[in-house]
């Protein structure tokens, strides 16, 4: 869907309808593509690499299905410089470089690979000791963030902020179906080490929703 200026105000029509009843009303807790949504996730990234500068904890997990866009990427370099602990479950293209001396040591880029084709879009914000979690239909691309409507809503349930933390965790400790994206941009396959236990991600998720 292409967003040229006629189809920008059609959309914010379309918002202060359903918002409002005709009036145009401030969106307080969604953040939407083409208008807030970049922009206040650049806005998370930059607090956290803030409060990694005056040591506050700091962390950052994106999940997402591709990383294109240029300035959410110079935002994590930076953060990455700033001592923020990054972590990225990208199932597809990533043009952001992991590892890199100096401008992206503390990233880390997994692809999850299985029997389940991976889609969730999830953005986790450490917070200092509040943590912020939003789920969303954006993927971290020009086409998503600028060029289409996009939703990203937060959860606010402290149960479901602590599950959702915990699921993305087993992401990042599978050994068996991800695999790990090389500075140069090359893919390894992570895989069991000395006598590490065989984790897979989307099967730990199975057995927990079947049980």
């Amino acid at each position: 869907m292409t967003c040229d200026k006629d189809l920008t105000n059609d959309v914010h029509k379309v918002f202060q309808q359903l918002t409002g009843m005709g009036k145009a009303v401030r969106v307080k807790k969604l953040f939407h593509a083409p208008f807030t949504l970049k922009k206040n996730l650049i806005d998370l990234i930059n607090r956290e690499a803030e409060n990694a500068r005056e040591g506050r904890p700091a962390r950052i997990i994106l999940k997402a299905n591709a990383l294109t866009e240029a300035n959410v990427i110079k935002a994590l370099y930076k953060a990455s410089q700033a001592g923020v602990k990054v972590d990225l479950v990208i199932r597809g293209i990533c043009s952001l470089r992991p590892g890199i001396e100096g401008l992206s040591d503390n990233i880390r880029v997994r692809s999850i690979v299985g029997r389940f084709l991976e889609h969730t879009r999830v953005y986790f914000f450490q917070n200092d000791t509040e943590p912020k979690v939003f789920c969303s239909s954006a993927d971290l691309m020009i086409r998503n963030l600028d060029h289409r409507v996009e939703a990203c809503f937060p959860i606010e349930n402290p149960k479901l902020v602590t599950r959702i933390k915990k699921e993305l965790e087993l992401y990042l400790t599978d050994n068996t179906g991800s695999w790990k994206l090389l500075p140069d941009g090359s893919y390894e396959q992570n895989r069991p080490v000395r006598n590490q236990k065989t984790r897979n991600a989307q099967q730990a998720l199975l057995e927990t929703l079947a049980s």
